[in-house]
């Protein structure tokens, strides 16, 4: 009974709950900017989660140090970018495509294009290859000998 109650609150667990209570900001509307921001930031830790979903130590500290800067009075952009500054672009869950990521932006659709043109090749190739000759009489008789043996 307990191993289904454990599975039920696993498969129901909202991941918006990773934000601990006294992490909370008395004003909603810092609070809804807060949340807003740290959709779009990556946890260090767990690296596929943003901070606002994830219970690392260091999401936590990454949640607080945004909510600090948004009461300090700076602006959304100001804020992710104090965190860029400190941890690199590695914590944008969508790092802009320009510079050296887009390299990584244009990696992927050029690879499929590579992919189709040489499967596009392979398939032409085949279809211009001549088709095999069939096997002479004397052929024929040789195989069916070897197979005999």
């Amino acid at each position: 009974m307990r191993g289904l109650l454990v599975a039920f609150c696993l498969a129901f667990a909202s991941p918006a709950l990773a934000v601990e209570p006294d992490e909370i900001l008395a004003d909603p509307v810092l609070e809804e900017r807060a949340r807003e921001l740290s959709k779009g930031l990556r946890c260090p830790v767990c690296q596929n989660e943003s901070i606002d979903e994830s219970n690392a130590d260091l999401s936590r500290d990454l949640r607080i140090l945004l909510r600090e800067r948004l009461v300090e009075g700076d602006s959304d952009e100001e804020a992710v970018q104090f965190i860029v500054d400190r941890y690199g672009e590695f914590v944008l869950l969508r790092p802009p495509a320009e510079g050296a990521n887009l390299v990584l932006w244009l990696a992927a659709p050029a690879m499929l294009l590579i992919a189709l043109g040489i499967g596009a090749a392979a398939i032409r190739r085949r279809a211009a290859a001549p088709e095999t000759a069939a096997l002479s009489d004397a052929e024929k008789a040789r195989l069916e000998e070897i197979l005999k043996s």
